[in-house]
């Protein structure tokens, strides 16, 4: 799946003023359930595609969230979140590619792609770079609009798919490509999928490094 880049950041710097106002409501189970997921892993968490800072309310008090993303502009709206809300497990915000992440080999207990894997230019390089900074026994949580593989669920998501890619999302990706992902990997176990608001649109999907 071939995804520019740099348009990305125009179309992400254009949707930064009102992001907010579009998703908030329509996303938050998916969000709440996300950082839910990624805390009870550990307290040591990177979120991969930070955006706005939608899902950094729901981390507990106890956390120590670095978020990162690729838009600068939605970088600053998660910033003002921070500083507006003090939200102090919050220790860091930074702009960097999902693709190479400037973090240390195993320094996270948990890594979340909130809306981000269907997005970046290479899933798997980043699904691997999510790995290096896992550490062991640690978890990747992914939420998204995975497609499903077969059957009349599948028939149905093609038919939307026009409509799901003029905001970003495609049912194209199959959950079968994170799970055949996982099984070259080696060192990386699916957890389980759940569906998420609304109807099962979204899934929560987690998957866990090998001690």
């Amino acid at each position: 799946m071939s995804v520019d880049l740099e348009g990305q950041r125009r179309a992400y710097a254009r949707w930064a003023p009102v992001y907010d106002r579009v998703y908030h409501r329509f996303l938050a189970d998916a969000h709440r359930r996300t950082a839910a997921a990624a805390a009870a892993a550990g307290p040591d968490i990177l979120e991969v595609g930070v955006g706005t800072g939608l899902v950094l309310p729901y981390y507990p008090a106890h956390a120590r969230v670095v978020g990162v993303d690729l838009s600068e502009p939605m970088l600053r709206k998660a910033a003002e979140k921070v500083s507006e809300r003090a939200l102090t497990q919050v220790r860091l915000i930074a702009a960097m590619d999902a693709s190479r992440l400037g973090f240390a080999d195993a320094r996270f207990d948990a890594v979340a792609l909130p809306f981000v894997i269907t997005l970046v230019p290479d899933p798997e390089r980043a699904l691997a770079e999510c790995a290096r900074v896992l550490k062991p026994g640690g978890e990747i949580v992914i939420a998204s609009k995975l497609g499903a593989d077969a059957g009349l669920v599948a028939r149905l998501q093609e038919t939307a798919d026009p409509l799901f890619k003029t905001i970003g999302w495609s049912s194209a990706f199959k959950i079968s490509r994170v799970e055949a992902w996982a099984k070259a990997h080696g060192a990386i176990e699916v957890l389980g999928i759940e569906p998420l608001f609304p109807a099962g649109l979204f899934k929560l999907m987690r998957l866990r490094k090998r001690a």
